[in-house]
């Protein structure tokens, strides 16, 4: 029996739902998480993620003279597949144990088939990047040549860096082949080495160390009261609900069958499975509540454990301004590209206040209507993109345009340009705030 018959009802009922919403509340109330998931469910897997399937060419013209030069580049590694057995052993081993005691409904020996089939096709692949991914890195070169040409023209240099983690190493050379490919002339220097992890992948003992406290515990375990459970989900599973109550865990076979599903979008596996069917529309939203507010307060500015978190990319962002301001003295300086992890590509959206991520709050059921959703900051291959212009070489008025996954993002520095911002001002708002955090530690 397919999987997609149990939620055909209701589909239809939530389709009612969401247009009799629609006709009381207005259209121009903008859309919720939930309707996003009710579009396409894929959207809620957090950090799992796949980048967006078009992307928009079209951009702010820059001021009257002013061309694109120079972009300094920060981005996660493209789509892959789970890094460990660990998530697809816990639901894989529950399902086979209640399998052996004939506790298994007819659909639960579906999904455990479903799961060795995964677990088969991950085998020996675990953490590495999938063809979508190589597929993700080539797609954004190209874009990016095709949007600032004059950064890529003639004899450009290419200056591009990875973390030492395979994933990102060849995300990088994904990158730079589409680039070599579309300009053989381009001068390319990569590296990938231990020597440069202070600022591509840096791990601060200090925040990390602060990132769980009793109080975010506690705060936590209170949001996450009422979207843990699923009784639905075990009577599909299991034909002893006795058993499935005694024997199972149902917390967490609800999570890791739920997270297993939504990763395969990201291999070829995830048009050969349909776990994700057995779950409602609501079922995966509480899903995407509890991971988004899981990433607020271990990488975004949460109040509940002092709001530093994104600091631990006060490294990178030095770095990358005082890079650019060598680069801006030469008269052609290219691109410099760098390769890494959506754990750099969150707390450094944050660090900036991009498009408002840098929002603080104590209560995390404020976060969804706020609109901090973190799976819009870093989906697989995300990336931030500093983009330069001027006029010529002489020119003392740079200006900067940061892109987030590609899209004009906003910065909380006064414009009279927006979304171009002076490179003086942008300099002098980012140094302040490093130098007062490291002052204050």
């Amino acid at each position: 029996m397919p999987i997609k018959r149990i939620k055909i009802q209701y589909r239809l009922l939530l389709l009612v739902v969401i247009l009799s919403c629609m006709m009381t509340e207005g259209i121009a109330q903008s859309r919720s998480a939930f309707d996003r998931i009710s579009e396409d469910r894929r959207f809620s897997a957090s950090n799992y993620c796949i980048y967006p399937d078009s992307v928009s060419l079209e951009q702010t013209p820059p001021p009257t003279g002013k061309h694109p030069f120079y972009i300094s580049h920060y981005g996660r590694h493209g789509s892959r597949y789970l890094n460990n057995r660990k998530g697809y052993d816990v639901p894989y081993q529950m399902l086979a144990k209640a399998d052996s005691a004939d506790k298994l409904t007819p659909l639960g020996k579906h999904v455990l088939q479903q799961l060795k089939e995964i677990i088969d096709d991950s085998e020996g692949r675990w953490g590495d990047l999938s063809e979508l991914g190589k597929q993700q890195n080539e797609g954004i070169a190209r874009r990016m040549m095709d949007r600032f040409p004059e950064v890529f023209e003639g004899k450009a240099h290419i200056d591009a860096k990875s973390t030492t983690v395979n994933r990102c190493i060849l995300s990088m050379g994904a990158a730079l082949l589409t680039m070599q490919a579309r300009n053989p002339k381009l001068q390319i220097r990569m590296d990938a080495s231990k020597h440069d992890m202070w600022y591509m992948n840096h791990q601060d003992k200090l925040l990390r160390d602060s990132m769980s406290t009793p109080t975010t515990e506690k705060a936590y375990d209170i949001y996450c009261e009422g979207r843990e459970h699923n009784p639905r989900l075990m009577s599909l599973l299991f034909n002893d609900s006795v058993y499935a109550k005694t024997e199972m865990d149902e917390i967490w076979l609800n999570y890791y069958l739920l997270k297993t599903a939504l990763i395969q979008q990201n291999t070829s596996m995830g048009s050969k499975i349909d776990i994700l069917d057995i779950f409602t529309y609501e079922d995966i939203h509480r899903f995407w509540q509890k991971e988004n507010a899981w990433w607020y307060f271990n990488y975004g500015p949460s109040l509940l454990n002092g709001g530093k978190q994104p600091y631990t990319q006060r490294f990178l962002l030095r770095k990358m301004i005082e890079e650019a301001d060598s680069c801006l003295l030469l008269k052609k300086p290219g691109a410099q590209l760098r390769f890494g992890h959506e754990t750099m590509v969150l707390p450094l959206t944050c660090l900036l206040e991009l498009n408002q991520f840098g929002y603080q709050t104590l209560n995390l059921e404020e976060l969804e209507t706020h609109g901090w959703w973190a799976c819009v900051v870093f989906p697989m291959a995300s990336n931030i993109q500093f983009v330069f212009y001027r006029e010529n070489p002489l020119d003392k008025d740079v200006l900067v345009k940061v892109l987030l996954n590609e899209e004009e993002a906003t910065l909380p520095i006064k414009s009279d340009l927006a979304p171009y911002y002076h490179w003086s001002d942008f300099k002098e708002y980012y140094l302040k705030k490093l130098d007062a955090y490291e002052k204050g530690n």
